[in-house]
């Protein structure tokens, strides 16, 4: 962090004080290396280029995640880092146009540990300067999970092949001295064949928050959208479905084989910790990355694994009113999202262990307590409820008050 200049007058006091320690003869405390432990963190550095061929203009924004912990939709990891490029330095004399570029700009991550990691990243753009209303100012905020991800217009990218186009692992390692190389000449790209087509799925409960799993084996919930406009502008008109076609073959996958092909955007309800907020349960650093100590749940396959879970109720949307908007007059599967004005979720008095998303270990029982539900569309754009504009968080923060951002599933 760069410092601010000091005062003739500091700069004074400061030759003072040093003079008269001097003088008195005082020794100097006995200084330990390892009495604080960053002294002996050994970190290296990622760095590079971006390479932007956009004509939108704005802040670039660059996260590190873990590659065992990637960002929606492939995952749920939160970044463990970012940097931010002013669009000035980004763009220079071009910033007040809509040339394409290509612009190139260096950014740099530090403190960065021996790991595996990828890069994700947007244009904060400012959609207001060439379009009409509705439109988007620049308007990341990374401290609030309402204000830190992207919106309708937004460029992205991330740090990929140049020959594939396929997310790039960066493989931060050692010398033979166990101190962390420094990775250099990485390059992130961002192109308008990125943008971001709507805005994130922000919605509202119409239902009652207690579910009762001893007498109900499946609550319902109609989910609504939710349009703010200010601090926290999102305006999503509906809520973009599709079917999940992961290898693009043109057939509805059907994960769990169950007979009902998936849908985009997902479900997720998550235990919540059990203090105030939002934080969820073994994630109280909140880095989308289980703690390494928490609850530990009974599974039904006998005892405890040992290691802290991620507790999930089973969840999906209700397919039987998106089926018919997302098959065409033949039957055929669209290939392209269709808005619904609303989604209707199930949840079951099933809980799982997520903690290995690919094999979830169902629970003996059904945890009781809060739980979040959250929505994850296939940009990788999500929305949670609760979140910080629940008004008991809301003022503190600065952010305006939306009392039904504060709903919370009450398991009992």
């Amino acid at each position: 962090m760069k410092r601010a200049p000091s005062s003739p007058f500091t700069r004074g006091l400061f030759a003072v004080a040093l003079t008269s320690l001097l003088a008195l003869g005082c020794e100097g405390p006995e200084v330990k290396p390892t009495a604080d432990g960053r002294q002996n963190t050994r970190a290296a550095r990622i760095e590079g280029s971006l390479v932007v061929q956009s004509r939108a203009r704005g802040n670039a924004v660059v996260f590190l995640y873990r590659a065992d912990s990637p960002p929606p939709p492939q995952g749920s990891g939160r970044p463990l880092a970012f940097t931010v490029i002013p669009a000035s330095e980004l763009f220079g004399t071009a910033l007040g146009d809509n040339s394409p570029g290509p612009f190139t700009a260096p950014f740099a991550l530090s403190l960065v540990q021996p790991g595996s990691y990828v890069l994700r990243g947007f244009i904060d753009a400012d959609t207001c300067r060439f379009v009409p209303q509705p439109c988007h100012v620049s308007d990341f905020n990374p401290w609030y999970g309402v204000t830190s991800e992207p919106n309708a217009g937004d460029v992205g990218g991330g740090g990929v092949d140049p020959t594939t186009g396929a997310t790039r692992i960066l493989e931060v390692t050692t010398d033979a001295d166990g101190w962390p190389v420094p990775l250099t000449g990485v390059s992130v790209s961002f192109a308008d064949s990125a943008t971001v087509p709507f805005d994130r799925p922000a919605f509202q409960v119409a239902e009652g928050r207690e579910f009762d799993t001893a007498s109900t084996s499946v609550k319902v919930l109609t989910l609504t959208p939710q349009q703010f406009t200010g601090a926290v502008d999102q305006r999503p008109p509906g809520f973009w479905v599709q079917f999940v076609d992961a290898n693009r073959d043109g057939i509805p996958d059907d994960a769990n084989s169950d007979g009902v092909p998936d849908f985009w955007p997902r479900v997720v309800v998550r235990k919540l910790a059990d203090v105030p907020g939002v934080v969820d349960e073994n994630d109280l650093d909140r880095n989308g990355v289980v703690d390494d100590e928490g609850v530990d749940y009974a599974r039904v396959s006998g005892g405890k694994d040992g290691r802290p879970d991620v507790a999930v109720l089973a969840a999906g949307l209700v397919a039987d009113p998106l089926l018919a908007a997302l098959r065409d007059e033949q039957g055929n599967p669209r290939p392209q999202p269709v808005f619904v004005p609303q989604l209707r979720v199930a949840i079951q008095n099933r809980a799982l262990d997520a903690r290995d998303p690919a094999a979830p270990a169902l629970l003996s029982n059904v945890p009781a307590g809060r739980y979040s539900v959250t929505l994850v569309q296939s940009t990788g754009q999500t929305w949670r409820v609760p979140n910080e504009l629940d008004p008991t968080l809301a003022e503190a923060v600065g952010l305006p008050s939306v009392p039904s951002q504060a709903f919370v599933l009450d398991v009992r």
